[in-house]
């Protein structure tokens, strides 16, 4: 088993920044890769970025060159830097990881909302 907690979520004004995280514990050393999803009520859940753990990323067309994903897989965790914010992009952003026998956990989710 594998827990994600994310943090980092919050209120801004359209253009600015926020920095999610998102710490993994329990059976960490399964994990190979870990991402970042968003949802919005009454839609499915959508891709954001993913990141291995050697390295390739994997950006969202909707948010590339605005959203930056990095990975600590020493400290179990993995980042998203959102800078350029719309408010198209307000959702509950979900942590999850991926783990050898196809397992994929999420976490709880943090709620990130752009005002116009």
């Amino acid at each position: 088993q594998v827990q994600l907690v994310e943090s980092g979520g919050g209120l801004v004004q359209a253009g600015g920044s926020l920095r999610l995280s998102c710490a993994a514990s329990g059976r960490t050393f399964t994990i190979y890769v870990m991402g970042w999803y968003r949802q919005v009520p009454g839609k499915e859940r959508e891709f954001v970025a993913t990141i291995s753990k050697d390295g390739r990323e994997i950006i969202a067309d909707s948010v590339k060159g605005r959203f930056t994903i990095s990975g600590d897989f020493k400290k179990d965790s993995v980042y998203l830097q959102m800078d350029s914010l719309k408010p198209e992009d307000t959702a509950v952003y979900f942590c999850n990881s991926l783990v050898y026998g196809a397992d994929s956990y999420w976490g709880q989710g943090t709620q990130v909302t752009v005002s116009s």
